[in-house]
Formats: C-alpha cells, sequence, structure tokens
C-alpha cells in the first residue's frame, strides 16, 4: 500500500466516523463556521474552486492543501466525485497531514 493510499484510506475512516463534510457549499459552511481543522481539495479540482479554498481557508487560517483526484477522493470516502473535504476533527487532521509529510499547525 503506497503512501498516497494509506492517506486516502485514512480519509475513508474519518468518513465513516462522521469526521469529515464533503462538496464545495459543505466544506465551505464547515470552515465558515469554524468547524473545519484542515480542507483538502483536489488537484483537478478548477482553478476557482482552488482559489475559493486557498483565500478562504487563509483567512479562517484553516491548514489548506492539494491532493489527489476528484475520483479519488469521492471514492474512498464513499460519495461520488468530490472537489473538496473538509475534515471537522483535530486528530484526524493531523495524522492525514502526517501521511502526507506535512509540518501545519492544525
Amino acid at each position: 500500500m503506497t503512501q498516497r493510499d494509506r492517506t486516502l484510506s485514512l480519509l475513508g475512516l474519518a468518513a465513516k466516523a462522521g469526521k469529515i463534510e464533503s462538496g464545495e457549499l459543505s466544506t465551505e459552511k464547515a470552515v465558515k463556521k469554524g468547524r473545519g481543522r484542515l480542507v483538502i481539495v483536489a488537484e483537478d479540482a478548477s482553478d476557482n474552486t482552488k482559489k475559493m479554498f486557498r483565500n478562504m481557508c487563509k483567512y479562517y487560517e484553516v491548514p489548506y492543501v492539494e491532493f489527489g483526484t476528484k475520483e479519488e477522493l469521492g471514492h474512498w470516502i464513499g460519495r461520488a466525485y468530490r472537489a473538496s473535504i473538509c475534515i471537522l476533527e483535530e486528530g484526524f487532521a493531523k495524522a492525514v497531514l502526517k501521511k502526507m509529510n506535512l509540518n501545519m499547525e492544525v
């Protein structure tokens, strides 16, 4: 199992635990309500989507990462294509960042 698969598998675990919001509207709402701990946007999302979430995350001080494809993100959380995912729980957010080898504050 590759590091990428392990990271995606962890997202699936967070989804089963009910600790994520997915889809652009739900992700945006979670960040604006202060519930977001980490936002993940698909690498193949549109430039507008990436820019919107980058700016929003900077403003609300939520870590932002581009990872995976829309198909991968959706598949691993048991949904259709997803351009964005918001992790709601700090432990999962830290674990995902660690799997990605990123040192970011959550």
